[in-house]
């Protein structure tokens, strides 16, 4: 849903040119980002040797490192309880994802490369995990 900005945020900036300010980061977005698109050759998520997802880690570090290196003070926004105006819009994801999860067991999603993995942020986060970093 968002937030309508205007024009905030919708002209192309040099990184150079916002040293020395502080910069808001979407933490759930951006974590899901990360989740979602840094993956293993196999199209696995990468993972520690207990099998826990580390991708937003090593993302949410390097983005990091890039921002603090051009001066810039990343500072992350966690979201509390959705407005209850957004009810109608999640439950019509948890729909999909009730739908959607028989059709991924089964193996459904056929990737190029005989690769069975599904496409990408179809994957569900489990923020338990996500807290204990």
């Amino acid at each position: 849903m968002g937030v309508d900005l205007g024009d905030v945020g919708k002209r192309a900036v040099a990184i150079s040119d916002l040293a020395g300010k502080k910069f808001a980061v979407d933490a759930y977005n951006t974590i899901y980002q990360f989740l979602s698109s840094i993956r293993q050759p196999d199209g696995t998520p990468l993972q520690d040797f207990r099998g826990n997802p580390t991708g937003h880690l090593t993302g949410i570090f390097y983005r990091n490192m890039r921002l603090l290196e051009n001066g810039i003070r990343p500072i992350y926004v966690f979201d509390g309880k959705p407005p209850q105006f957004k009810s109608a819009v999640l439950g019509e994801r948890s729909e999909r994802r009730r739908i959607g999860k028989p059709r991924l067991r089964k193996g459904i999603w056929k990737m190029p490369g005989n690769s069975r993995r599904p496409p990408q942020g179809s994957h569900q986060l489990w923020w338990r995990k996500a807290r204990n970093c």
